[in-house]
């Protein structure tokens, strides 16, 4: 009984009208979308590999002034690092992910790279800055036709279900024959949530085909079973909007009010909600701004600076007593004149060598300990804005969604602690080594070159799920007490 009103479910909706309207929109929306999103992924690809080469140039430019300027006077990048402190000696560029053809995510607002220099980690511009008019309408691509979108579709598909054939009087004569209810409701989701899926699944697998025509990587690593779980996931998100559906159609008589509240809620769902969630979080858990803890940074540092440059001074003239004592003034139009050598320089910097490197520790542990401070406030901040948002679906779904692809939070985490440890590394090898003084020439020659930046590890597909766990739980609890509550109105329901 169950499957032949199933089947009857099926052909009224493939025969009517708004069947026809979603198969043409899936079709026309889901493999145009990946076949652009496709070609910026190229550009930025083709970005990614012109940096690589550029990074490459300077550090062969590098090596080739340091063998013709010599060991003893070398000038190279690195040498050159020594005397300025914000000059980035090595970067961690930014590789983006096939993936992204998916869900741009988090990816274009990441810098395109992480700059190494002995003041921190300078960031470069992200996509997002380069295109500010392009991105001020909103990037669209398979997570938002899909949140946005098919959770719209499917409370169309929904809404008037139950409220519709009450409202025409065709509920009381199907429930008047031996036909349980819950058989009923059954037939009424699964029949048109399996014709709803249909031209879901028809166009993704022609998205993909054509993606496999333009040379996408669909056989490499796990993407293809990254992409399974995508689809797993949309369609389960689906079936979220379709269980509220039909609970809004069980729980209003008339199909035109059941319409109206449909879309109400699908705005606070979707649109509202979310979003209300992190502007939430700034107000229980303020943090500090980027601009203030770099102003902070920087009166540090000038502190420090300026207590060296006093100790500087004082060696200085101890310096030019000393040579005054040891050496006659020579008189140059009634001026006495006094030129420091090298030597000079190089005693001197010895003896500042024990500040130098206190302060900069000093220097060092403030601007960690004010960036720690920083990134916890932010951390806790972003977390409460998580959990905030989290009591709609599609905030789950998007943060699910987004780390199957590889540009969600894990991807933003797992970037900047590998920045973040190839800074550590620089820091212990090679910036701890130099002089901020231009007169030092003991170090120059002697710094060795930068260590090549570490591959960004990504996470396996195991370790995004359990990392994502929360969201599908989330997602799963949604559709189960959704549709509970759908039948158990159901069953009460007077006809």
């Amino acid at each position: 009984m169950l499957m032949t009103l199933i089947q009857k479910e099926m052909m009224h909706h493939i025969l009517s009208a708004r069947f026809v309207a979603l198969l043409l929109m899936c079709v026309l929306l889901i493999p145009l979308n990946l076949h652009i999103n496709y070609h910026h992924y190229l550009k930025r690809q083709i970005d990614y590999q012109e940096q690589e080469i550029l990074k490459d140039e300077d550090a062969l430019e590098d090596e080739n002034d340091k063998e013709s300027a010599g060991t003893k006077h070398s000038f190279s990048f690195t040498a050159k690092g020594s005397t300025d402190p914000n000059f980035e000696v090595s970067k961690l560029i930014l590789k983006p992910t096939p993936l992204s053809v998916f869900a741009t995510g988090l990816e274009s607002a990441l810098p395109s790279y992480l700059g190494m220099t002995r003041n921190g980690i300078t960031r470069g511009e992200a996509s997002l800055s380069t295109a500010p008019i392009a991105f001020l309408l909103g990037h669209l691509d398979f997570v938002f036709v899909v949140s946005t979108v098919f959770s719209l579709l499917a409370l169309l598909f929904t809404f008037d279900a139950v409220a519709g054939e009450r409202e025409a009087g065709t509920l009381r004569i199907t429930l008047a024959n031996a036909l349980p209810r819950d058989i009923f409701l059954w037939s009424k989701l699964i029949g048109g949530y399996l014709v709803f899926i249909l031209p879901f699944l028809i166009s993704v697998i022609i998205g993909l085909l054509v993606l496999v025509l333009q040379g996408f990587p669909l056989s490499e690593s796990d993407t293809f079973l990254r992409i399974l779980c995508l689809i797993f996931v949309s369609l389960l998100y689906i079936a979220v909007f379709f269980a509220v559906g039909a609970v809004i159609s069980i729980y209003f008589d008339s199909a035109k009010t059941a319409l109206i509240v449909a879309f109400t809620v699908w705005v606070f769902v979707v649109l509202i909600l979310p979003r209300v969630g992190f502007l939430a979080a700034q107000i229980v858990a303020p943090t500090s701004t980027a601009e203030s803890v770099y102003r902070e940074k920087t009166a540090r540092r000038a502190e420090l600076r300026a207590g060296l440059e006093s100790e500087r001074g004082k060696m200085m003239s101890e310096v030019l007593s000393e040579m005054m004592k040891s050496n006659p003034p020579q008189a140059q139009g009634g001026t006495a004149v006094f030129t420091m050598g090298p030597e000079h320089y190089e005693k001197m910097n010895e003896k500042m060598a024990p500040l130098e490197e206190a302060a900069r520790v000093k220097y060092r542990d403030l601007a960690e300990q004010l960036d720690r401070r920083y990134q916890r406030e932010r951390k806790h901040q972003d977390t409460i804005g998580i959990n905030f948002s989290r009591i709609t679906p599609t905030a789950s779904f998007i943060f699910l969604a987004t780390d199957a692809t590889q540009t969600g939070q894990a991807k933003k985490n797992t970037y900047f602690q590998t920045g973040t440890r190839y800074y550590e590394t620089l820091d212990t090898e090679i910036f701890s080594k130099m002089s901020e003084d231009p007169g030092d020439f003991s170090h120059r020659g002697e710094i060795p070159p930068p260590i090549p930046p570490p591959p960004l590890a990504e996470l396996t597909l195991g370790e995004t799920l359990q990392h994502a766990a929360l969201d599908l739980l989330l997602l799963c609890f949604f559709a189960i007490v959704l549709t509970t509550v759908a039948f158990l109105k159901f069953f009460r329901m007077d006809i």
